[in-house]
């Protein structure tokens, strides 16, 4: 086998599996010939306008991702804006009785509700956070109405209470901007900033919002 290039598609594995070569190294890629084909490979000359159209590529990608339409339902607790995907939201529903969970209940975990007949655990945000739920952070002009919102969070459905609920705001995946850092546990959970009308609105990781809350499930 004097001639090594592309030898693995004519004695090797590629071919006839005539090289005698095959018998100590089971597979061509065990061969220094595959070795020296490969680095021939990557040291070969780029092609031309290989970097241009490249370039140009994922030039469009990022375009594309930046134009990407989403919907985000915004709420507020205390004084405190927050958003989630709207199509994790199951439905909003008045505020109704909490039924403590013997030896489970406390600040976050409040325990079960029963909104149109069926039965979700109960989690606080506002104990969550930290935040002094029922804060006002509304116009004077404008009615705010507490609400349960029934979402689904890591396959777990879950009612949050808020105190205000915004409704469906639609946005570009461009709208979104990375939050300043900070030692709050809310900004932890909040992995993007949305500029919704004259507010600033924290758009909480859902994957690590269901995940805390599911732990304490447990």
């Amino acid at each position: 086998m004097s001639d090594s290039v592309n030898c693995w598609n004519r004695e090797g594995v590629g071919g006839d599996r005539s090289c005698e070569r095959l018998r100590e190294h089971i597979h061509c890629r065990n061969c220094d010939a595959w070795a020296e084909g490969s680095s021939r490979v990557m040291q070969r000359p780029l092609p031309k306008d290989y970097r241009r159209e490249w370039a140009a590529h994922y030039a469009r990608a990022e375009q594309e991702r930046a134009d990407t339409p989403l919907a985000a339902l915004v709420f507020r607790i205390g004084g405190e804006w927050f958003a989630l995907p709207a199509e994790l939201a199951l439905t909003v529903a008045e505020l109704a009785p909490v039924h403590r969970i013997p030896h489970r209940s406390g600040q976050v975990l409040r325990g079960l509700v029963n909104i149109r007949g069926q039965l979700y655990p109960c989690f606080s945000l506002a104990g969550l956070f930290g935040i002094d739920a029922g804060a006002p952070a509304t116009a004077a002009h404008r009615h705010a109405y507490a609400r349960l919102l029934a979402v689904r969070l890591q396959q777990q459905d879950c009612a949050l209470p808020v105190d205000e609920v915004y409704g469906i705001h639609r946005h570009a995946a461009r709208d979104l901007h990375v939050p300043a850092g900070g030692g709050r546990e809310l900004l932890r959970h909040v992995h993007a900033i949305l500029h919704v009308e004259n507010r600033i609105v924290g758009c909480l990781d859902p994957d690590l919002l269901g995940r805390q809350l599911a732990g304490l499930m447990r």
